[in-house]
């Protein structure tokens, strides 16, 4: 994931706007993987459409695209019980307009967002352990000592293997919201653990 923080007066001038992957227009859609193609050459565009993709975009005022992310969605198994579980990937900010808070605008926006979506259990994803603030500043909890487990259950990719430095991060929604009883239970079957999370090859870690 890559996001840069920062806060900045422009940001006034931009909007929120959220597709279907698969109905995000033409115009937009090219810029995000023009975006997603400068911040991780080489990588496949584009996510698993079992994971029901959503695309979050921050565009300004001349409609171009200076921040984009996925929001992307399965059930997990976690501690005997099933979670319905969302998570952010693909989190990029056009190199040229970051430090201006665009990144952080479009993280916040997601949050209020999956905060919103019925029947939500839990918002959960990694990050490069330097970002990890960055999140936290969005309102997103550390989970210390957690591990995602992403890929299949054949060929597993972990958070905690061999060149990894990431954090995990979430939020707990629950009968109650994020401050509940049935969310800080939840945190704490969570914290610590090893996660499975196995969106499948092609969102390896969401």
């Amino acid at each position: 994931m890559n996001a840069g923080p920062g806060a900045g007066a422009d940001a006034h001038a931009t909007r929120v706007l959220g597709f279907a992957e698969a109905e995000l227009p033409a115009a937009l859609a090219a810029q995000v993987a023009a975006l997603e193609a400068e911040a991780w050459p080489g990588a496949t565009p584009g996510h698993d459409p079992a994971l029901a993709p959503r695309a979050l975009l921050l565009v300004t005022a001349d409609g171009t695209v200076a921040a984009s992310l996925a929001l992307l969605f399965k059930e997990i198994r976690h501690a005997g019980r099933t979670y319905r579980a969302a998570g952010l990937s693909s989190v990029v900010t056009r190199r040229a307009l970051r430090g201006r808070g665009h990144g952080a605008r479009l993280v916040a926006a997601a949050r209020r967002e999956l905060a919103a979506v019925p029947g939500l259990d839990l918002v959960l994803f990694s990050c490069d352990r330097p970002l990890a603030p960055f999140y936290e500043a969005a309102g997103f909890t550390r989970l210390p000592g957690a591990v995602l487990v992403g890929g299949t259950p054949g060929e597993p990719l972990a958070t905690d293997g061999p060149g990894f430095d990431k954090e995990v991060l979430a939020e707990f929604l629950g009968a109650d919201g994020p401050d509940g009883p049935d969310a800080r239970a939840d945190a704490a079957a969570f914290a610590g653990t090893r996660i499975a999370l196995h969106p499948g090859p092609v969102d390896r870690l969401w």
